[in-house]
């Protein structure tokens, strides 16, 4: 119980951080996706995100290592090749809260993010892609020899 109050306080004093320094509106802040992030798994998460089921693509370039050395911090980079690409989110199946990022591509910009994500063991990480008003999804496994998520 602990744990969750922690991180509804540190994504409270995020958004709130970002609201002040004009990065967000006050009213963006308001609308993020809480199911979304609560979701236990991967087809909870995109049904959260507005979708049915995901359609695995061979259009998205997924890079992450084979193994990572440091759970809590795994870069990961997705490129989406599928045309009207609006969304990209990244999801850790094993991690406490699947959905580790999500990012709206607005139209004109390159299909294209890159981050760091937290994992506590070895899992499978999805990289979903909305296009078209369809979700699509390309798997990888990554290794994690120490863990991330308070290992």
């Amino acid at each position: 119980m602990d744990k969750k109050r922690r991180e509804v306080l540190r994504m409270t004093a995020v958004l709130s951080l970002m609201a002040a320094t004009g990065l967000i509106s006050e009213a963006q802040a308001a609308e993020w996706n809480k199911a979304a992030f609560e979701g236990k798994s991967v087809a909870d998460v995109i049904k959260s995100l507005g979708g049915n089921a995901a359609e695995k693509s061979g259009a998205i370039s997924f890079n992450a290592p084979d193994i990572a050395e440091n759970g809590a911090v795994v870069p990961v980079a997705v490129t989406s090749n599928i045309p009207d690409t609006e969304q990209i989110a990244i999801l850790v199946e094993k991690n406490p809260n699947t959905l580790a990022a999500d990012f709206i591509i607005p139209a004109g910009t390159e299909p294209f993010v890159s981050t760091r994500v937290k994992m506590g063991q070895t899992s499978v990480v999805h990289a979903a892609v909305k296009a078209g008003g369809k979700w699509y999804v390309a798997s990888k496994e990554i290794k994690v020899t120490l863990g991330g998520c308070g290992g």
